[in-house]
C-alpha cells in the first residue's frame, strides 16, 4: 500500500444549499465546497447567503469538516471591485447561532431588569434602605447590560471558510491582498496540466492545485515528484465531465449569450444536433445513432470507485466529488459509498476489494450518464461518449431528509377494522401498548393475532355506534417531502455507517396531522410512522437521516 504522509485522502464533497452541506458532512465528507451569490460558476444552483454559508461552516466546523468557497469566475473588469468586497465579507464573516443566548439575552436582560430589581429594590426599600435600593438598581442594570454585551460577543463566532477556490490571476491576488492569511486552492478552471504550472502558482501563495481532468494518473505522479511535499494536489474522483477543455465551454455563450465561464452554463453539449448542407439551407439532416438522433458532445461521468488504490499511489491529497447543483440524496450516496472505500483501503486492499460489489451497487443508485475512467488510464476513446441519448439514468428516488420526530397518541381502529394495516398494529400493541377503551392489551394479544375478545371489544354496538377505539402512541418523523410516496410503500433509510433500513410507511399526517393516503405535492412538511418492513416494529431514525425509494 502506497500512502502518502501516512495519511487518508481528504474526501471532498459539494454543497448546493445548507441542507446539502449538513448531508455531506453528517455522512463523511472530510472538506465540502460551496458557492455564494456570486462569482462561483454555478449561477443556476442555489447557492448560499452569507447566512447560510455561516450557519453551514459553523455546523461543519462543529463536527471536524472543512468549507471551501469557490469565486472561480473567470472575472471581467466590472467584477473586481464587487470581488474585493466579497472577499472582505467572507474575511469577516460571523455566525450567531438560532438558539443561543443571543437571540434571548436581550429579553432575558430586560425582564431581570424589570422583575429582579425591582423586587430586589422594592425588599431593600422595605427594610429601610431606600437609597441603597437606587444604587443597587442602577449598579445592577449597568452590571447586566455589560454581562449581556459580553454573553452576545460570546454567543458570536467567526466562520471564516477555510479556503477560497480561484481560478483568475486578478481574483487571486485580490484575495491575496483582502486576506493574505487565507489558504487559496486553484480551480481546475485555471488549466493545471504540468508541474511548472504548479510550481508558478506555489510561488503566488497557493497551498493547492486542482489538476486539469486531461491529465492522466501517470502525469499526476510525475507533477506529484516534482512539486514540493508540502504542496497539496486536488484531483476529481467522480462525477460529471465537460466536453470542453478544462470546462471551458464557449458553446453555451455563442448559442445563448449565457456564458459558462461565467457560471452560467445552458449544457448545450447535452442537446440533440442534425447536420445542414450550406446550399439546402433550412434542411435538416439527422445523424442517426438511434431514432432519436445523435448525442455528439455528450460525455460520460467519471467513477473510479474501483481505482482508489491507484489515486493514492498517483500522490493525490484530496478526492474531489463535481456536482454543486446535485440533490442531498446524490450527495449522501456519493459521500457514504466513497468515504467507506477510502476507510475500507485503509484497513487492507483485501477488505476493499471484498466490498467493490457494495461499492458499485451504491454507486449504481446515484443519478449518472454512465461511467468512465476519463483521461486517467490514457486518452479516452469513442467509447467515453453516450450518442443515443443524454438522459441520466437514476436506480432510486430522493424522498427527503429525516428533519424532527414526535410522539402521537393516534386512533387506529379503522385501520384495523378494515384489516389492511392488521400486523402493524399488532406489533405496535405489542411494543407500544396499544389500549381498547384505555385498558392495556398485553393480556389481549396472544403472539401474532388478537383474541375473540379483544376483538369483541372494539365492536359496534347495536346502534352502529363505535364507543370502544384502538389507541396508540406512534413515533412520526417529519420530512419535506421531494417525491410522492404513498401508505403502505416499502422505502430506505440510509444509514451514515453503510446500512440501510427497509421500512413500511405505516401513516402519513400532514402538518395539521389529518391522515393522509399519498403525499403528492412537492415540498409539504409532512409526518410520516415508519416501521420495520420484517418484524413491524419500531426502528431507529437520526435527523439528518435521507430517505429513498428503489425506482425500479
Amino acid at each position: 500500500m502506497i500512502v502518502r504522509n501516512g495519511k487518508k485522502p481528504e474526501l471532498l464533497i459539494p454543497a448546493s444549499s445548507l441542507e446539502v452541506l449538513k448531508t455531506a458532512v453528517l455522512y463523511g465528507a472530510d472538506a465540502v465546497y460551496v458557492g455564494g451569490e456570486v462569482f462561483s460558476l454555478r449561477a443556476k444552483a442555489k447557492n448560499f447567503s452569507m447566512e447560510d454559508m455561516a450557519e453551514g461552516i459553523a455546523f461543519a466546523h462543529e463536527h471536524g469538516v472543512k468549507v471551501y468557497v469557490t469565486a472561480n469566475v473567470l472575472a471581467h473588469n466590472e467584477d473586481l471591485e464587487e470581488a474585493r468586497e466579497y472577499f472582505a465579507a467572507l474575511r469577516d464573516l460571523r455566525y450567531t447561532p438560532k438558539d443561543s443566548a443571543a437571540e434571548g439575552h436581550e429579553a432575558d436582560a430586560e425582564d431581570t431588569a424589570a422583575e429582579g430589581h425591582e423586587a430586589d429594590a422594592e425588599d431593600t426599600a422595605a427594610e429601610g434602605h431606600e437609597a441603597d435600593a437606587e444604587d443597587t438598581a442602577a449598579e445592577g442594570h449597568e452590571a447586566d447590560a455589560e454581562d449581556t454585551a459580553a454573553e452576545i460577543q460570546v454567543a458570536e463566532v467567526a466562520t471564516q471558510p477555510d479556503a477560497l477556490i480561484i481560478s483568475d490571476p486578478g481574483m487571486f491576488m485580490i484575495a491575496r491582498e483582502v486576506w493574505p492569511e487565507c489558504e487559496i486552492h486553484v480551480s481546475t478552471q485555471a488549466n493545471n496540466t504540468n508541474y511548472e504550472t504548479y510550481l508558478f502558482w506555489w510561488k503566488l501563495g497557493a497551498k493547492r492545485v486542482v489538476s486539469a481532468r486531461e491529465l492522466s494518473l501517470r502525469e499526476i505522479r510525475e507533477i506529484r515528484d516534482r512539486i514540493p511535499e508540502e504542496m497539496e494536489i486536488e484531483s476529481f474522483i467522480h462525477g460529471s465531465m465537460c466536453i470542453s477543455y478544462s470546462g471551458r465551454c464557449l458553446l453555451s455563450n455563442y448559442f445563448t449569450g449565457r456564458d459558462a465561464n461565467q457560471g452560467n452554463c445552458t449544457h448545450p453539449c447535452r442537446w440533440k444536433y442534425a447536420v445542414m448542407e450550406e446550399s439546402r439551407p433550412g434542411e435538416y439532416l439527422p445523424v442517426f445513432e438511434n431514432e432519436r438522433g445523435t448525442f455528439l458532445f455528450n460525455s460520460k461521468d467519471l467513477c473510479m470507485i474501483e481505482h482508489v488504490p491507484e489515486m493514492i499511489a498517483a500522490g493525490i491529497d484530496s478526492f474531489k466529488i463535481e456536482g454543486r447543483m446535485k440533490t442531498a440524496l446524490y450527495v449522501a450516496s456519493v459521500t457514504r459509498t466513497y468515504r467507506k472505500a477510502i476507510d475500507d483501503y485503509f484497513l487492507g486492499e483485501e477488505v476493499y476489494q471484498k466490498n467493490m460489489d457494495w461499492y458499485r451497487a451504491e454507486i449504481a443508485k446515484c443519478t449518472y450518464r454512465q461511467y468512465s475512467t476519463g483521461f486517467y488510464f490514457g486518452k479516452p476513446s469513442e467509447e467515453n461518449q453516450i450518442y443515443d441519448n443524454s438522459t441520466y439514468v437514476s436506480d432510486s428516488i430522493y424522498l427527503g431528509i429525516v428533519e424532527g420526530a414526535m410522539l402521537i397518541l393516534s386512533d387506529l381502529t379503522d385501520d384495523y377494522e378494515k384489516g389492511e394495516n392488521l400486523p402493524w398494529i399488532q406489533a405496535q400493541m405489542k411494543e407500544e401498548k396499544l389500549t381498547w377503551m384505555g385498558a392495556p392489551t398485553e393480556d389481549a394479544v396472544d403472539d401474532d393475532t388478537m383474541s375473540e375478545e379483544a376483538m369483541d371489544a372494539g365492536a359496534s354496538d347495536e346502534n352502529g355506534s363505535n364507543e370502544q377505539r384502538l389507541m396508540g402512541f406512534l413515533e412520526l418523523i417529519q420530512i419535506t417531502q421531494r417525491n410522492k410516496f404513498c401508505v403502505g410503500d416499502r422505502v430506505e433509510i440510509m444509514k451514515r455507517d453503510g446500512w440501510d433500513l427497509s421500512v413500511l410507511v405505516g401513516a402519513i399526517y400532514n402538518e395539521d396531522l389529518e391522515p393522509m393516503e399519498s403525499a403528492p405535492h412537492a415540498k409539504q412538511k409532512i409526518w410520516v410512522w415508519l416501521l420495520d418492513d420484517v418484524s413491524f416494529q419500531r426502528v431507529d431514525v437520526e435527523e439528518g437521516d435521507v430517505l429513498r425509494q428503489d425506482a425500479n
